[in-house]
């Protein structure tokens, strides 16, 4: 965001607040309703020091007008929130303008590279012997292994992954980690994964007006005795479904990731839209108790979920991180680990050896946003209502997938020849975002046997894209199942408080893949690294002592496929009807990325016959034999809580609300 644009931002935050709080001072009969809080939460990660040190000024207001505009209770409301992450002031070396630095890639079991090299024959980025130190020892190296390291040097750098896993033998890309102010390599992807430093200082100041998390008008028309249309416009949340931590659907809002991977409350955490919404409540109608049909049109332009920069704390799938790597590959060029057989490049050698890419042979090279126009708007209908003492709901949505998929058969350089065209099964890509329509419902009902509340939603999706290596562009697209039965109860332990229920809710999420596709080659699994099934399951234990003041609550979740999960217990303190401490930890636990390795391309030949292996029976035919390793693909089967398994965090959150 240029300065420029940040002062615009600043100077409509206080020009609102003048609108604000001028009725305050003119007249007393238009008082507007106000509150707000300030915050600092501070956490500090295992071996990384200080990971937040996020400030936020909260402001709402809102007011009822009564009768305007032809509306009945015609009413005002907004939200306005600024944040100061520190992290990146006070922990610069991990976080910051010095994060990163010099890195090595692994030459797995070549003895060429161990004589080269020394120890276990790691070659340091940019001197590979398929690439620039080949090049420097005479060796005819072909057009699509020679980067400058001069543009493209060895510091600011991580290994992709690094945090959660070693190489073992499979693909690592080297990462630049500083702001994008500081370090532009793998920042060209056009407003998307781009921030600098003020960007990730102050995330809410931006050209998209973020600090206005909601401004909206509200208003009814009374259309008979207990019925009436509801009407709502502005920037706001719109939330369909019950669930906690993961979403089935409440799809219309997108999710910033990047505050804390999934763990802040959804409210804190969707992207609020310019949306309009009308809704017909017809009250008690027939059997009903109660019944509502929705319209919803966000007519916002498009915005993904947004995913953590690579180099910023909290990148969910650490796919900032995979993403900001493969961009510097495709605009610089990169080294990449134990890509190539040694013995297919004449060596007398049974290992594999890491290649230096020229830009344009491998990598992302662009996001492809959908633009503002009529047609890329997105929009549903929800019918909701009450029967027998049954809540239900009725969904319909249709709207763009807020997670990239990455899509290959783009024009690209011949690494061997230097031919460039669209060679199928290779790692070149753009960022897509496929249109989806979702069906869907939910039901909730209380059974008053067991004294419990269940919560059931499903939702049946269509156009959603996947990683597919059987592919020649490397992706497919799915329906998709998803699910979630949620059991909510109040419940007495007594040898913990005799006097006061503790809430239990679990919840049980499903994922099914109607379209997955997978074969065994020669090496190993080849298709899509997603699982067809998938189950997660949360657990939240939450009680209150000393008159409700003082809340303990344990937190877990677990991904059944990743065999990865989270353990959060916390304290809430209510020390006074202003000041709230919550003290917490969050603790990984289970393998984490340790066995989720898969197809990740390097045997799929794009570049026949020259990317052959042993294996391939024909030479000149593309596709894998299903060599894998945990990058790049293999990070999509451990989900947000296998990759994050080395995020242990102590967190302190203390807020002021007035």
């Amino acid at each position: 965001m240029t300065i420029k644009n940040r002062k615009t931002a600043v100077g409509a935050l206080v020009a609102l607040a003048g609108m604000m709080v001028a009725p305050l001072a003119s007249s007393q009969d238009e008082v507007w309703d106000t509150a707000g809080f300030v915050e600092n939460a501070t956490y500090w990660r295992d071996g990384r020091d200080i990971s937040k040190f996020r400030n936020t000024a909260q402001f709402e207001f809102s007011k009822d007008f009564g009768r305007k505009f032809g509306l009945s209770n015609f009413r005002v409301s907004g939200t306005l929130r600024g944040t100061y992450d520190g992290v990146y002031d006070l922990n610069k070396g991990e976080f910051g303008s010095d994060a990163g630095g010099s890195r090595s890639f692994e030459n797995f079991g070549s003895t060429t590279a161990q004589a080269l090299f020394g120890g276990n024959g790691d070659s340091p980025w940019g001197t590979s012997i398929l690439g620039n130190g080949g090049a420097a020892a005479g060796n005819p190296i072909p057009p699509g292994f020679l980067f400058d390291v001069t543009n493209n040097p060895n510091e600011g750098l991580a290994v992709l992954g690094e945090e959660f896993h070693g190489p073992n033998g499979g693909v690592t890309i080297g990462v630049p980690v500083r702001p994008c102010d500081r370090d532009n390599r793998g920042c060209g992807l056009q407003d998307y994964l781009d921030h600098d430093t003020n960007d990730l200082r102050f995330p809410e100041f931006n050209d998209k007006l973020d600090f206005i998390r909601e401004l909206y008008i509200e208003g009814s028309i009374p259309t008979g005795n207990t019925s009436e249309l509801f009407l709502r416009i502005g920037k706001q949340q719109v939330v369909w479904g019950r669930t906690d931590l993961f979403r089935v659907l409440d799809i219309i809002n997108p999710v910033d990731y990047s505050r804390h991977n999934i763990y802040d409350e959804l409210e804190d955490i969707r992207i609020p839209q310019w949306i309009a919404s009308a809704e017909y409540r017809w009250g008690a109608v027939g059997a009903f108790d109660d019944l509502n049909l929705q319209l919803v049109w966000n007519f916002d332009e498009f915005r993904p979920n947004a995913l953590g920069q690579g180099g910023s704390p909290y990148s969910i799938l650490d796919a900032g991180s995979f993403f900001r790597a493969m961009n510097n590959c495709w605009e610089n060029g990169c080294t990449v680990s134990n890509f190539v057989p040694a013995g297919a490049i004449g060596l007398d050698d049974p290992g594999l050896i890491a290649a230096d890419f020229a830009p344009g042979v491998i990598g992302i090279r662009e996001a492809d946003l959908p633009g503002w126009k009529p047609s890329n708007t997105q929009g549903g209908i929800k019918l909701e209502g009450v029967y027998n003492n049954v809540g239900f709901s009725l969904n319909y949505y249709h709207f763009i997938q807020q997670l990239p998929v990455l899509r290959g058969d783009i024009p690209s350089m011949n690494a061997f020849t230097g031919e460039v065209a669209d060679w199928d099964y290779l790692i070149a890509f753009d960022i897509g975002f496929p249109e989806v329509d979702l069906f869907g419902g939910s039901l909730d009902f209380y059974v008053d046997s067991i004294k419990s509340v269940f919560r059931v939603e499903a939702a049946y999706t269509t156009g959603e894209e996947f990683a597919n290596t059987l592919r020649p562009g490397l992706y497919s697209e799915s329906d998709v199942f998803r699910w979630v039965v949620g059991w909510d109860r109040n419940t007495f332990i007594p040898f913990l408080n005799e006097k006061r229920a503790f809430l239990i809710s679990a919840q049980v999420f499903g994922e099914h893949l109607l379209d997955h596709e997978q074969e065994q080659q020669f090496f190993g699994p080849v298709g899509m690294p997603n699982w067809e099934d998938n189950y997660l399951a949360t657990l939240l234990i939450k009680g209150w002592y000393k008159s409700d003041t003082i809340s303990p609550q344990f937190l877990m979740a677990w991904d059944t496929e990743a065999k990865a999960g989270t353990i959060a217990p916390s304290v809430d303190w209510l020390i006074s009807d202003s000041w709230r401490l919550i003290v917490g930890f969050n603790i990984k636990v289970g393998d984490g990325m340790k066995d989720q390795a898969y197809d990740d391309c390097r045997t799929c030949n794009p570049f026949p016959p020259f990317t052959a292996t042993p294996a391939h029976a024909d030479p000149t035919q593309s596709g894998s034999v299903g060599l894998g390793g945990i990058e790049p693909l293999g990070r999509f089967r451990s989900g947000p809580l296998g990759s994050a398994s080395e995020e242990d965090e102590f967190q302190i959150t203390l807020r002021y609300r007035f």
